[in-house]
This record gives structure tokens, sequence and C-alpha cells, in this order.
């Protein structure tokens, strides 16, 4: 704990508000709220924890409160700040998943589409689906009971769907607006429990087909009707009152929670939400930044009900959601509520081990690699690797592993400016300068470690930069690979040592993971160019074929070997004019006869 802490700790109020833990770099890393301030946040720097929140604690370097008027208040403000400033931490708790609707569109010829989104634009909208293919399920099977336009924009000629019976084509024909309103409304009768007499009319118009001797017409009604019995018969449980809720209940075990969330609409159980991730306060505290979380930063559907557990505090809840909120004492309702909290027990229970195994594989082979070089734990890891053939096109890469996972938003592409041939050693010097000194310029965070895709030498280049230009000192390390282009040793130190680490060890594993990595995105990197630069050569040169038409060219015809060999006819149906088309394939034929010639 530094001195800063220490005396920010002495001056916390006693009452209720939230705090921000930083790190070293300023960042928020974690956010929670208290009902007392003083003993909360105290809380995290006195007595013993359990690892992850140990590892928390000890890159707090600072923090931030806010205090409020009350815990709702409090409760409120965590949720806005954890949205706003996204900390890793916090991170588990929040539900990334947006639900799917059934959206009727509110226009003169109306759509039917899945949308993610609830807008107010007079649409209908009905779910959610908490399973996306029941609700793709649900469309295709209205698609073919109810042929309402499909196309965004209304062409100018009828389209498939047309041929299919899935749209009356309003493109073309002149249809009553009263048609669309009637199959509108037997669509949300549908949507609303009133599937049982739409069957019953299928069944009508198949017994209909087969008595005239229709029997195509008649096995597609019976597919419709085997269709909805399908979408329909998958409900895993009724109530009487058809009233949609949503049901929490959750578990908490060594330091993790899970939180099951049943979705009953119009009195079915459709589907249940399964949430797991690791709590750094009060269990009752942090179900409730959960759902506060749930609902609004993902604008989840609200329905009209909503049971929790009866040991959380409701009116914290009712200050989140404009729904009724209801704590179950017996009946149905408490038994929905039991049997949450039994489906969170089990499946805490089936997936510990398997987070367990995760958070070794990821920050507890970090921790270990920090032990192993006698550093921190190096939680943010930025890899190099170059790439040429002969010099051409040399390229460089980087890729960034935080808490032992990629981070791919963070990776970069290099095209090598200054040097000239094949110079491993200069291209890393290059890199390394424009990196760090972007890092410099803009404030952004350092890493914990750099690791060098290659030996001695490539370190070196890279330490001099750091060193003598730029004046950092960060850990540094190299990859070296074996005879089979394999990692097979850690390099680290003044001396860059091997530093010794089992082969069958997480951390050799992770560093196995990053070498992989940075390489396959190098070589990815390099090929790109190489072949952009291999088009772009053939066709240089060539009397009125600008980059304009270059493009069009790559457009129209996919590939320079589909150019060489379309006829000059062909080149001018594509838009050159005659003459270009006549130089491009007098052009590239020439380019051709030449390499076989070459080739004899």
């Amino acid at each position: 704990m530094n001195e800063r802490i220490k005396n920010k700790l002495a001056l916390l109020p006693d009452q209720p508000g939230c705090y921000l833990m930083k790190d070293k770099n300023g960042t928020i890393i974690y956010v929670g709220k208290a009902k007392v301030l003083k003993n909360r946040v105290r809380s995290y720097f006195t007595g013993s924890h359990d690892t992850k929140t140990e590892r928390l604690v000890s890159e707090i370097e600072d923090f931030e409160y806010i205090v409020t008027e009350s815990n709702i208040e409090a409760l409120l403000l965590e949720i806005n700040l954890i949205h706003k400033n996204d900390p890793k931490y916090n991170i588990m708790l929040k539900d990334d998943k947006s639900y799917p609707f059934i959206k009727i569109t509110n226009e003169d010829y109306p759509r039917l589409l899945i949308t993610r989104k609830v807008s107010k634009d007079k649409a209908l909208y009905f779910g959610p689906y908490p399973d996306v293919g029941a609700a793709n399920e649900t469309k295709r099977l209205l698609d073919r009971l109810f042929p309402l336009r499909k196309c965004r924009v209304l062409p100018k000629e009828v389209c498939l769907y047309y041929h299919m019976g899935q749209c009356l084509a309003p493109c073309v024909f002149d249809i009553p607006k009263s048609t669309y309103t009637k199959m509108v409304a037997e669509i949300k009768s549908f949507l609303n429990g009133g599937h049982p007499v739409i069957q019953e009319e299928i069944q009508r118009k198949m017994a209909e087909a087969a008595e005239n001797m229709e029997f195509e017409k008649a096995a597609e009604y019976r597919d419709q009707i085997k269709a909805i019995e399908t979408v329909m018969t998958r409900q895993k449980m009724t109530n009487a009152d058809l009233v949609d809720r949503d049901v929490f209940g959750y578990a908490v075990d060594k330091g993790w929670m899970c939180v099951q969330v049943f979705f009953i609409r119009q009195g079915k159980l459709i589907e249940r939400d399964v949430s797991i991730f690791p709590f750094y306060n009060e269990e009752e505290e942090d179900f409730l930044t959960f759902i506060g979380q749930f609902y609004q930063e993902n604008e989840h559907f609200i329905p009209r009900e909503v049971l929790i557990p009866d040991n959380i505090d409701i009116a914290s809840v009712e200050a989140m959601l404009s729904t009724k909120v209801l704590q179950p004492q017996r009946g149905e309702k408490k038994k929905l509520v039991k049997l949450a909290g039994k489906n969170a027990t089990v499946a805490l229970q089936e997936k510990f081990d398997l987070i367990v195994r995760k958070q070794e594989r990821t920050i507890g082979a970090v921790e270990k690699l920090g032990n192993a070089m006698n550093i921190p734990a190096p939680i943010r890891i930025e890899a190099f690797d170059n790439s040429n053939i002969m010099g051409t096109d040399p390229v460089s890469a980087m890729v960034v592993f935080i808490d032992g996972r990629p981070d791919k938003k963070e990776y970069r592409k290099y095209k090598i400016k200054t040097v000239k041939g094949p110079d491993d050693y200069a291209s890393m010097r290059e890199v390394i300068y424009r990196r760090y000194s972007r890092v410099l310029k803009e404030n952004l965070p350092f890493p914990d470690l750099i690791v060098i895709d290659g030996g001695k030498g490539q370190v070196d280049a890279a330490k001099e930069v750091l060193d003598n230009q730029l004046g950092l000192d960060i850990p540094i390390a190299g990859l070296a690979k074996n005879d089979k282009h394999k990692t097979s040793e850690l390099l680290f130190g003044s001396d860059l040592e091997i530093v010794p680490l089992e082969r069958n060890s997480q951390e050799f594993f992770l560093l196995q993971r990053i070498q992989d990595e940075v390489h396959r995105f190098a070589i990815t990197f390099h090929r790109q160019l190489r072949s952009k630069n291999s088009f772009s050569s053939r066709l240089d040169d060539i009397e009125g074929l600008g980059p304009k038409r270059k493009k069009e060219l790559l457009k129209k015809f996919k590939s320079l070997k589909n150019i060489t060999e379309a006829s000059v006819e062909e080149l001018n149906a594509s838009g050159l004019p005659k003459n270009v088309a006549n130089n491009v394939y007098a052009h590239l034929h020439q380019v051709k006869v030449e390499t076989e010639e070459d080739n004899q």
C-alpha cells in the first residue's frame, strides 16, 4: 500500500457512495458501491482475501470516491460509471448479449424482421427470444404462412419470393392495404398464442386440397402444420395467467457468482440466461449491480413482472426498473425463484472447474511467467515479429495480450519505411522506435513486457532504441525457435540468459500462443501486401490505365489471372475504352509470352 492510499483511507467518510480503483496508469480498473464508504474501501487493504481479490488489490495505485445521498443512488451511479469506464474487473458483471425480437414494420407494405433493438418507430415487436435460433425459425415459419413484403426497397419487377409464394409483390401489383392489415392481425394473434386457430385453418385447407387430389399442395400444408408444432412445442413450462415475467435466482461459491434468469413470455418459459462472473463486493450488492446492467446497458425488454430472491433489497430493484418487482413467499412464483436458484447452483458446480482451468491458462500463466522472470506479473504483453522475402515488401507486426488473452483491437501493422534489403535488426529498430515514441507522445499505456520473436540480435536492437533513444525502462525478452520452427527458449536479462521454463507449463504454452499469433499476424499482412503489389506491378505503366480503372478491372474480373484470360472485347465491355483494352491485352500477353520463354 503506497503513501497516497494510506492518506486517503484515513479521510474516507462514513456515508454511502461509489469508489473507483485505479492502476499505475491512472486507468479505472474497478468500480464498486458501498453503504459505508469508509468500511468497504478499507476492507480491500486489510485482512486476507482470495487470489482474485488479491490480484485486484495488487494493481491498485490510487482511488477516488463519490458520496451519494442513499444506497439506491450509489447503485444507480455505479451502473453508469461501469458503463462509462468499462473497468476490466467489472467486465464479467456485464451481460453483453442483446436478444432478438420479431418486428413488424410500420410501413404501407409491412415487413417481418429480426432485430436486436427496440425503437419508438410505431412498429410491432414480439419477444425477446433469448434463443436466436428460435427467433429465426419462427420468422421462417411466418414467412411461409404470411406473404409480407421482403425487399427493403421495392424493386421494379417480381423477385424469387413472389414465385415461392412468400410475397404478394406490391412492387408490381396493386395489393389492397386491407390485405396487409389482415395478415398483420393474424401474425399478432399467432405470436400471442393464437396459433391453434391458424393450425386448424391450415388443416382444413390440407383436407380440402387432398379431396381435390391436389397432393403437392396438401403436402405443403402438412409441412406447415409440422413446422408450427415444432416451433410452438419448444416451450418448457406454462403458467395460466399468460403474464410476461423474468425470474432471477443466483448462487455463489469460491468468490464466483452464477445468475440464472428465466424468461417467461405469454405464460411460457421460453428460455433462460446463464451468467457466471467473479465478484468483489457483498453478494447481494453485486447481484443488484448485475440486474441494473442487465436491463439498462443493453436495452433488454422489461416484462410486466420481475421476480427476485427474498434476501435482495426490493426497493433498490424498484428504483432501477419501471415495472412490478415481487419477492414471492409461496406458491408457483416462489417455486420458480427457487428453481432459478437451484439451476444457478448446478451450473456453477458444473462450470467452476472449467473457469479455474481457464484462469490458470491465462491469468495464472501471466503470474507464473512474472515469477519465473523475477518481474511483476506482465498483465500487458506486446510482441513483435518481422516478415519479408529477400528484403521485398518488409513489414512488421505487433500483437497485444492482456491477462493472457489476445486483445485484437490493439494489434498494429507496420510497413518498413527506412530499411533497404533484408535487415531484421534495422527493421526492428525502426518499428520499436515508431511504436514507443508514439506511446510517449500520445500517453498510451506502457506494456509490462515486450516480447521479440527472435534471438539476441533482434532483442539487442530493440533494447538499444528503448535505452538510448527513448530512455524507457521496459522489460524486454526474446523468443527463440528450434530447427522445427517451434518455441524453444525465452531469453531475458542483461546478458539474455535462458529463463528455465517447464515445457508442459501454462506459462510456456502462453509464450507459444503469443509467438504463433504474432508470426501469423505478420505473415498474413506480408502476404496481403505482396499480393496487392504483385497485382499493381503487372498493370503498371499501361497507357490509359490509371488507379481508378485498375480498381474497376479487379472488381469486375476478381483476379489478375481472369484479366489476362479476357479478350479485348470482354475488357472493352467491362468499361475500358477500346484503345485502353487493346493496351491491357497486348501488355499482359506480352508479359505472359516472355515468362513462358524464360521458363523454357
